[in-house]
């Protein structure tokens, strides 16, 4: 009986070894997944969850008036209730990327399930915007070890994050989640904010528009420019 049970065991290890990624840089590298990008000069102010009725207007009205690009982890079932605010993101001259259909854990969906979400997803919002997305973050930046392989199969590149602001807390403020986000940046960040709260704190993306002004700030103030990924 040992045996089998350490079989699963390592199965079970191997299918969630890439988990840790997010907040374990050597992990990630270790496995190729890009946590910041190659350009020296630049930050990426990234997005994931929306859009949102309201989350994502208000956060394309600060980028707006900063002047910056962003990428937009789009989910494709918030797509499918807000198309026109997704082309609308495409329109405002910022990037697209993909997030999935659903916001679900990989490391409980088959192979096949996930490969079926993840192409609803991008078609949803190759339908919806007109551009087909060619980055994918999984929902909580949790890859399991074969929908990485996925990924690839499909022609995606990966991406994670460097710095987050944790701005889908409930009892967080704007001043937190910027001061987080943007403490001693360097050229090749990834930033992860949020611009909606369907699966976070209520309204938490309120703090993050109103983060925004100071977050381009700190970009600036680094010597660094916003850009898209």
């Amino acid at each position: 009986m040992r045996k089998p049970l350490l079989i699963a065991t390592a199965l079970g290890a191997a299918w969630a070894s890439p988990a840790p990624a997010p907040i374990a840089p050597l992990v990630a590298r270790a496995l190729r997944l890009p946590r910041r990008t190659s350009d020296p000069g630049g930050v990426a102010v990234t997005f994931d969850d929306g859009p949102h009725p309201r989350g994502t207007p208000a956060v394309l009205e600060a980028l707006r008036e900063g002047g910056a690009p962003a990428t937009f982890f789009l989910v494709g079932e918030q797509v499918e209730r807000n198309r026109s605010l997704a082309a609308e993101i495409v329109s405002a001259g910022h990037s697209i990327a993909v997030h999935g259909h659903r916001h679900r854990n990989l490391l409980r969906l088959t192979p096949s399930q996930f490969t079926a979400d993840l192409e609803r997803g991008i078609a949803t919002i190759s339908d919806s915007t007109g551009v087909a997305p060619t980055v994918y973050r999984p929902p909580y930046g949790i890859f399991s070890s074969v929908a990485m392989g996925i990924v690839r199969v499909l022609g995606l590149r990966s991406m994670l994050w460097s710095r987050w602001g944790h701005d889908w807390r409930a009892g967080t403020t704007a001043g937190a989640i910027a001061t987080e986000v943007s403490s001693q940046l360097a050229g090749g960040d990834v930033l992860l904010l949020h611009d909606a709260d369907h699966y976070s704190a209520a309204d938490c993306w309120k703090r993050t528009a109103a983060a925004l002004p100071q977050v381009l700030m700190a970009i600036e103030a680094a010597g660094l420019l916003p850009i898209a990924i």
